[in-house]
Formats: structure tokens, sequence, C-alpha cells
């Protein structure tokens, strides 16, 4: 057992890079479904669920260690994050995370997770080498959306009770700053490069797009998606192409995501999906964009550049996030 945590203490130590899937690989990804308590693992170019596992319960939060080996499970309801083998789904171990973890991050260092903790307004930062909480820093009510800057110095993280995201000092682990956002903000993008960040408001309807070096709100996006009322808009998951020219939004109850040029800021428009989408991922090539609806159980296919779903693939009970496999 010692020898088995050495190994991995190594590989994640080594493991710096960000999170991207290796080409022979890239088609598999992994869906967390939040009300069937399952993981569906999805081969997207044959278009269909390859396996099926029981996790936790309430699987949320999704990702992959930085070295790509393992994945990351947030079984909310047991308040514990999962360490799993992403080619057979066994267990290899549950981590502490703190009461409520809904979304996390894998630092860019690989040694920790940053956990938002729902119920407890706090965020944990999980030793993944120790198997152990390291820090935790109290933030603003019902906290969900957790992003690390590329530049290692800030962790954000969103309070969808205070409308406000709260910076955070890693060095000092303090938090600095309460930033106001619009109503109900639940997830926090860094786009790539690191001078910006989007942040995901869901009861506003808008993303905010906020300047680092400033920590200032320089614009803010709505949505109009032909024939959907707007109170329906709800953008929550947001990804960028891995050239950054790129943003893809899932907008919630609209049934649909928004394709956004990341350089203007403007949407290009609107795919219509399946009901409800919630996260998304995007292929390494940029070229589709994955995402879980997550009140039609089902995952859509869309190709970016076409704004078309190529693929409606079914899922388990309540499709909630995404990660790609290595």
């Amino acid at each position: 057992m010692e020898r088995n945590r050495q190994a991995f203490a190594a590989a994640l130590l080594a493991a710096s890079a960000p999170i991207v899937a290796g080409p022979a690989a890239a088609q598999t990804v992994y869906v967390s479904n939040e009300r069937s308590s399952t993981v569906s693992v999805i081969d997207v170019a044959q278009g269909k669920v390859v396996g099926e596992w029981p996790v936790g319960k309430r699987p949320r939060g999704i990702t992959f260690t930085r070295d790509g080996q393992h994945l990351l499970v947030a079984a909310s309801a047991d308040n514990a994050v999962e360490l799993r083998d992403p080619a057979s789904g066994a267990l290899l171990a549950t981590l502490p995370s703190g009461a409520d973890p809904e979304q996390f991050f894998a630092s860019y260092a690989g040694d920790l997770l940053f956990v938002a903790n729902e119920d407890n307004a706090a965020v944990t930062a999980v030793d993944l080498v120790g198997r152990k909480v390291a820090w935790q820093v109290v933030v603003g009510d019902e906290p969900e959306g957790v992003a690390q800057s590329p530049d290692g110095k800030w962790l954000l993280v969103t309070s969808e009770e205070d409308n406000a995201v709260s910076w955070i000092d890693i060095a000092t682990r303090t938090v600095t700053q309460e930033m106001e956002t619009d109503a109900r903000p639940r997830h926090i993008e860094f786009a790539p490069g690191g001078a910006k960040v989007w942040i995901a408001a869901e009861m506003g309807g808008t993303v905010h797009i906020a300047d680092v070096a400033s920590r200032k709100i320089e614009k803010t996006l709505t949505f109009a998606p032909p024939g959907v009322q707007a109170y329906k808009v709800m953008p929550c998951g947001i990804r960028f192409t891995p050239d950054g020219k790129t943003a893809v939004v899932a907008l919630g109850r609209a049934n649909a995501v928004a394709v956004v040029d990341v350089g203007t800021a403007t949407v290009r428009g609107y795919v219509t999906v399946g009901e409800r989408p919630w996260h998304l991922a995007i292929t390494p090539d940029g070229a589709r964009a994955i995402v879980a609806n997550g009140a039609s159980d089902s995952v859509s296919v869309v190709d970016i550049a076409a704004m078309a779903v190529t693929a409606t693939i079914p899922a388990g009970g309540g499709p909630w996030g995404v990660a790609l496999g290595r």
C-alpha cells in the first residue's frame, strides 16, 4: 500500500501540465449522473455507452488528476471525493472533501484538489498525495464554481447566495476581495492565457468577463436563443477551445448552448441540445463540445464550427459533469 501511494505521489508531483486527452482515448468521455449515482463511460466515435459504474451518492463534479491517470468524482451527498481507476471504475481511495462537494479544480502543480463546499461556505484544499485536508478557507454562502489562475496565484470561488466571487491569495490563503456579480454565479473559467476570467450567473442570465490584473468586470454577455423566453436562459458550464478563440456556454433551461467569439466577446450563434444542459467538455482538437443534458438523461455531441448536433447519446439519470478520457 505504501509503495503504491509513493508511486501515485511521484506521478502527481510530475504532472504540472494541463489535463489533456491523448489521441488514442480522446473519444472516451466520463459523465457523472446526479440522480442515478453513476458514471457513464461513453465512446463518442461509436455513439454509445460502453460502461456504467455505480459511484457515491449524487455525483456532480468530475475531472482527472493532472497526470491523467485517475478519475476524481465529487460524491456530494457522501461528503467525499472518490479517486477511481478510469479503465475499470474501481474505487482506489475516498478523499475527505468538506461538506457537500460540488465543483472542484485540480491544481496546476498536481498536488492539491480545490473543492467548493456548498453546505458550509468554504473551499477545501485536499492533499492528493497525503489524501487529507491540507487547508480550508471560509468564503461566501453556497460556493459552487472554483478555478485556479494559470499563474497559480489566485483561487476564485463563486458564491450563489451572496452573488459574489471570492479572490483568494493562495500564498497567504486569505480572501483579498469579494467581487459582486449578477444573481447566482454558478461556474467560473479562466480563458486561455489567464488574463481574463468568465463567470456564469445562472439566475442573472449572464456571463461576466473580468480582467484578472484589475480584478474588475469589463463586460457582461447576454443571450437570446431564438424562440426561448428570457427567464429560461440560465448560464452554467463554460469551456474554451484550446486555441482560446471560441467559448461554449451551457444555457440550462434554454435547452441550448451558445457559441461565443472570445476576441470580440460576441455570440456567434446557438445550438439546440437536450433538456437543461449543465456542463460540457471540448475535445482536444477544438472541434466538438460534449454536453451533459441534465433533464433528458443524454449527452449531445456538438460540431462547434457547424453549430450543429451530430449525435445524441443516452446516459444515466441526470447527467451533470463531463470529463475527457486520456
